[in-house]
């Protein structure tokens, strides 16, 4: 509207992230060297965070024009999206042909493997950026850190930039997620623009916009435009571009401190009280601000699964993988029976010297083992196999395939523990055997089972209960990486947290915490 009254070509305070208006302040020349240094020297993992409107996605448009030739690049800016989808949109960027037979995500992570090894051949390197990383699951993080496992015995060949709000910190910290914060050698918190870089950031946005010098910010409104947006970005183009229209409609080539204080006036509905994100609350302002500020926070959800992929060799350069290989004993001892694998996981509870007499059934129908006062429970779930690594006590999994003879049907794998490079199960003779996650992984059957201790008259626990039940429930969810206020009451952020937990696994999500979602939490926590 105002564009060819000020001699512009273009709207200069466009919201849009038009990397030619990214104004590199110290903050962001610093966050673009880190990014430039963690991809060309082959770091892996880099994280950018920051505020909303500070800028990242323009950022990360404006990183492209700074890659060579060399580096082929995969662009995910929309974080809503499943482990299997991201697959699909990696290597739909990348432009990897899928055929149509390819189903699984083996399929996908194998095709990418041969597309990383013929580009490093060429000397090419590859990016995957993801935008508003602070809205993926942890199962989606956790496919993505599996990624890491495609290299040569010097250089990672991919580099993965996670992008995204401060909640993003928070998020990568979870328990779960370790492995993969482990793995993020490149940060960067990227600040708002500082008092000192504000005119020449709105100087910058005017000149490329075409403008002919003859409009004009005074002092004082500069003053005021830094007061309201405290540097951030999206806030300076609102309130200016706001102002620019006001005195447009003044026939005026200069703005004033008069015409910003209008414009945030206007911009706050009329109260002129409008804040930054995160800002503190004033004295006087009502509790329902606050509340809305919270529920900006993103929570951390609890999945993931760990896989290595082979690589084949090619050139001198490419790190042949090790082949994988079954235990140095017999595989099929490993493969339990019904009876030999529900003694060995009553065993490795540290129960097995006690009596086992019936008292009563498990929520599955199973029977119920006793030992004196320690009432026991065996309980079933169907997990997919990336999620074997957040299984903390000793469980037995379904076989999965075809066995051969004479081995029964169904046959179990016992595990003791999860290690680094697989787990360790127990074979016929109860002996410990290292298996590998490609192992645990092919045989894996789908139906997991393991003890749970319960108290009898175990109650159901429900949204507006304060109880003790209540408070160890709480520090359960926040050992699984599910953060909640640790105060025994049942309040509406526990019962949120309670749904998220059993949508990620499968459960009826009502939040209320019966004893499967118990025994769930249980199991997944030290």
């Amino acid at each position: 509207m105002y564009t060819a009254f000020f001699g512009f070509k273009e709207n200069p305070f466009n919201l849009t992230p038009d990397p030619r208006y990214l104004y590199l302040s110290r903050y962001h020349r610093e966050a673009l060297d880190h990014l430039l240094y963690g991809i060309n020297e082959r770091r892996g993992f880099i994280a950018i965070t920051g505020g909303i409107g500070t800028g990242k996605t323009t950022l990360c448009r404006a990183l492209l024009d700074h890659l060579d030739s060399n580096t082929k690049s995969a662009l995910i800016f929309s974080s809503f999206i499943s482990d299997m989808e991201i697959l699909e949109t990696i290597n739909q960027e990348f432009g990897i042909e899928m055929g149509p037979e390819a189903k699984t995500k083996k399929d996908y992570i194998d095709a990418l493997n041969r597309f990383l090894l013929d580009n490093f051949r060429k000397g090419g390197n590859a990016l995957l950026l993801i935008d508003e990383a602070q809205n993926l699951s942890h199962t989606v993080l956790e496919q993505i850190r599996m990624l890491s496992n495609l290299e040569t015995e010097k250089d990672k060949l991919i580099q993965v930039v996670l992008v995204g709000q401060s909640e993003l910190k928070g998020l990568l910290s979870a328990p779960s997620l370790r492995q993969l914060n482990e793995r993020i050698t490149v940060r960067y918190d990227l600040k708002p623009v500082d008092s000192a870089d504000l005119r020449a950031y709105v100087t910058h946005r005017l000149t490329v916009a075409g403008g002919g010098g003859s409009l004009n910010f005074t002092k004082g409104a500069f003053s005021r435009i830094y007061g309201y947006s405290r540097g951030n970005p999206r806030r300076i183009n609102a309130v200016c571009d706001r102002a620019l229209l006001i005195a447009y409609a003044r026939e005026k080539q200069t703005i004033t401190g008069q015409m910003i204080k209008e414009a945030i006036r206007e911009l706050s509905g009329g109260t002129g009280t409008a804040r930054m994100p995160g800002q503190r609350p004033k004295p006087g302002i009502g509790p329902m601000t606050i509340v809305l500020l919270l529920l900006l926070v993103v929570t951390a959800a609890l999945a993931g699964w760990s896989l290595r992929q082979d690589m084949p060799a090619s050139d001198k350069t490419v790190a042949a993988p090790p082949a994988i290989r079954a235990p140095e004993k017999r595989p099929e001892d490993l493969f339990l029976d019904e009876r030999t694998s529900f003694t060995g996981l009553f065993d490795l509870f540290g129960a097995g010297s006690g009596p086992r007499t019936g008292a009563g059934h498990t929520p599955d129908g199973k029977a119920r083992p006793n030992t004196g006062d320690l009432n026991l429970g065996l309980l079933s779930f169907s997990l997919a196999p990336e999620y074997f690594t957040l299984l903390k006590k000793p469980f037995r999994v379904t076989v999965a395939g075809p066995l051969p003879q004479p081995l029964p049907r169904p046959s179990y794998l016992l595990i003791s523990r999860i290690t680094n490079g697989g787990a360790i199960a127990l074979d016929r003779e109860g002996k410990s055997r290292p298996v590998t996650r490609h192992f645990m992984l092919e045989h894996w059957g789908g139906t997991v089972s393991f003890l749970y201790p319960f108290e009898e008259g175990d109650r159901r626990l429900n949204k507006g209960m304060n109880s003790p039940e209540v408070l160890k429930v709480q520090k359960l969810l926040n050992r699984a990486g599910y953060p909640v206020h640790q105060d025994g009451l049942f309040e509406e952020q526990t019962f949120r947290e309670v749904v998220r937990f059993q949508k990620d696994f499968g459960l009826n999500a009502d939040g209320i915490v019966g004893p499967r979602t118990m025994a769930l939490l249980f199991q997944m926590t030290e």
